[in-house]
């Protein structure tokens, strides 16, 4: 509501051009309707957003890039794979001898892409759901037997779905453990999970701030991802390309 208020307060002051920086988006899970009279509520932020006065949206991994598709404006969704790539080569060792492991189907494609950069495996874990209230049973899909494995997902809520995939990997034979998620919301039992859970690190992005979260979990490491957007912001106000960031990281 503040930032719609601040577009719309730019608007009636005549600027020329607004453009909104939102690093996670909001509602972003409710992009369809996923059962009879749900909210589609990513569709209402992109509308209020709009008609507030926006003219261009940055942000960062989308839980569905098809998001874009609702706004009528130009909307740049920037990546933080190639940080993350960094990260990975910067601070795990054995990286050469890692998979790349999505925690659910609807990963993979984020997955497989991070896999062929670093030129390791990957795995998916497939969550078959009995009951809507019953344990899920999970199986993994492919192999992690005597290899780091690095967790990848774009948002951990409640850590339940990494939490179990830690431990299914950890089962299955994997040394080490790390996740890497883009948006650390860590509502609920998160960070008891985490702090139980056979993690070596869990790395999110500061798109949402976590300092108080690193007080109370020592496993969180954090990958800054403040170049990414100045850069972003400096290359659309100048009118440049910002495909560069797609796959590179600013120096």
């Amino acid at each position: 509501m503040e930032l719609l208020i601040m577009i719309n307060a730019c608007k009636i002051a005549s600027a020329s051009r607004v453009t909104a920086v939102i690093p996670c988006f909001p509602y972003a899970r409710q992009d369809k309707k996923d059962k009879s009279r749900a909210p589609i509520s990513a569709k209402l932020v992109a509308n209020m957003l709009s008609v507030s006065g926006a003219d261009h949206i940055i942000t960062m991994d989308l839980h569905a890039s098809q998001i874009q598709g609702f706004f009528d404006i130009p909307v740049d969704n920037l990546y933080a794979e190639p940080a993350v790539l960094k990260w990975i080569k910067e601070n795990i060792p054995e990286w050469k001898n890692c998979t790349i492991v999505s925690p659910d189907a609807g990963g993979a494609k984020r997955v497989t892409s991070i896999a062929d950069r670093l030129n390791v495996d990957f795995a998916l874990i497939h969550k078959e759901r009995k009951k809507a209230n019953e344990v899920d049973r999970m199986v993994l899909v492919g192999d992690v037997t005597d290899r780091v494995a690095i967790l990848v997902d774009d948002m951990a809520d409640t850590c339940g779905t990494v939490c179990h995939a830690a431990d299914k990997l950890i089962s299955a034979g994997a040394t080490k453990v790390y996740a890497i998620l883009t948006h650390g919301i860590f509502s609920g039992p998160a960070i008891s999970r985490i702090n139980n859970a056979c993690f070596e690190a869990v790395v999110v992005t500061n798109t949402i701030p976590q300092e108080e979260k690193m007080k109370h979990c020592p496993k969180i490491q954090v990958i800054d991802i403040s170049m990414i957007l100045a850069e972003a912001i400096r290359r659309t106000h100048n009118g440049e390309s910002v495909s560069y960031l797609f796959s590179h990281v600013p120096l």
